[in-house]
């Protein structure tokens, strides 16, 4: 593959020179729309001019305040679409680096020592935390904040969900996150993995054993597939499985699939961008990534898709993926593909791919990564069989408050959307332990 080299750790981030630089060219807007912009409340308004003031404990402490994740979002998050996308200094020239500031400000608080938020004994109802995943975390720390008892419990061996077992360590390293899990375990937050709730009505017996409310940040785990139907085809992988072996130390799993030889990645999103880097890194000889829509229809942002194509990979847009060849042994060999065209657009406002009859081909490939998108469990509505679940098993919920169809019962996060920005999962998660605080004291008249 005509590539560079790609680096294999998380790129540093500003050093205290240049965060400061950065923050000079802050217009200090009165009303600040970055603020506005973001999702979780993290109020870049306000930190960046503590910032500017070197009042740098302060800072920390409001971006933490506001969102115990706040070094992961400041990572991971879609900046040019959020915050940065409402700067007013973007009209001067380019917007304020607010998420790579966002990131400096909670390492440096680690790096000297700093503990913003001090740690309130429980001295509220026990609540109970399904899941140990953004929307599971932001709503347990704030919970833990106002006093309460909070217990996460988290089938997998480590907690942070995405940000474990879905994120490549080359974007996000798992340093870091032991770090923001420790800011919330200071917090008095019990995290109990590989501790999942019991498979038949887990929610009620949750509440049986004694806790009076019990939010649902499970995610979504279970990955949509070209063919569902179809039986197995040995080097098809769906997206979570490959970056989860990556994340597990089980490299060896997948890397047999994928160095030295031909990759397809389907899909055009952040994941699918990953499954790019982490397939680069893993040495593929040629990686192609299949998408049916143009590249201005791409949910990725700009900068994750020009850094695929500077690792090498070839871009076949307006390209439906449709099916699999293998050759006699059953392994595979080819993706089948059907050139498409952009028709009308639907209510979303996105034009939609139409086939071009007579257009399909076979692309020779030796792996494929389906990087489409990611569903509830399967059996998740029997482990809370009295909540409203639509028909893609998502579970229904106000959106003022997260509340279920179940009094006392709460949930957010991709359980309720789908596979969403990690922001919007802590703004989720935040909104449901308000609630949760309203719901408990409303119970105890």
């Amino acid at each position: 593959m005509n590539s560079r080299t790609p680096d294999q750790a998380m790129p540093p981030g500003l050093t205290h020179a240049q965060a400061v630089a950065e923050a000079e060219r802050c217009l200090l807007c009165v009303d600040a729309p970055c603020s506005k912009a973001c999702p979780a409340s993290t109020d870049p308004g306000r930190f960046i001019r503590k910032l500017r003031m070197k009042n740098i404990l302060g800072a920390v402490r409001t971006i933490k305040e506001a969102n115990i994740l706040g070094g992961a979002c400041g990572i991971l998050c879609p900046t040019e679409q959020l915050c940065e996308g409402a700067c007013c200094a973007a009209g001067l020239g380019r917007p304020v680096r607010i998420g790579e500031l966002q990131r400096f400000l909670v390492e440096y608080g680690w790096k000297n020592g700093f503990e913003p938020l001090g740690r309130v004994e429980p001295t509220g109802p026990a609540v109970a935390v399904v899941g140990a995943g953004p929307a599971g975390l932001a709503c347990a720390a704030d919970l833990a904040q106002a006093g309460m008892k909070v217990t996460i419990f988290e089938a997998r061996e480590r907690p942070g969900g995405v940000l474990a077992y879905g994120v490549p360590e080359y974007r996000f390293d798992p340093s870091f996150l032991a770090k923001e899990l420790a800011d919330v375990t200071r917090l008095g937050v019990e995290i109990r993995c590989a501790t999942p709730i019991d498979r038949a009505n887990g929610v009620q017996k949750l509440l049986s054993d004694g806790f009076k409310a019990v939010f649902l940040g499970i995610g979504c785990w279970d990955p949509v597939r070209l063919d569902p139907e179809a039986p197995a085809v040995p080097g098809v992988l769906p997206s979570m499985s490959f970056l989860s072996a990556l994340r597990d130390g089980r490299e060896a799993e997948v890397a047999r699939f994928i160095t030295g030889k031909t990759v397809a990645v389907l899909g055009g999103g952040s994941v699918a961008m990953d499954c790019i880097g982490a397939a680069a890194r893993l040495g593929a000889a040629d990686i192609y990534l299949v998408y049916r829509r143009s590249w201005a229809e791409m949910p990725t942002m700009a900068e994750e898709r020009l850094e695929a194509l500077k690792l090498g990979a070839h871009f076949l847009l307006l390209s439906r993926p449709v099916g699999y060849a293998a050759d006699p042994g059953g392994n595979l060999n080819g993706l089948r593909i059907m050139r498409t065209r952009l028709g009308t657009a639907k209510a979303d406002g996105r034009r939609q791919p139409v086939d071009v009859p007579g257009s399909g081909y076979t692309l020779e490939t030796d792996c494929v990564i389906e990087a489409f998108s990611a569903k509830p469990d399967a059996a998740s509505p029997s482990w809370y069989p009295s909540v409203n679940v639509d028909a893609g098993r998502l579970v229904i919920v106000d959106p003022e408050t997260g509340a279920t169809s179940v009094p006392g019962v709460f949930a957010g996060g991709d359980l309720v959307h789908g596979p969403d920005l990690v922001v919007n999962a802590v703004r989720d998660g935040k909104r449901a332990a308000k609630a949760i605080q309203g719901f408990l004291v409303g119970s105890a008249k």
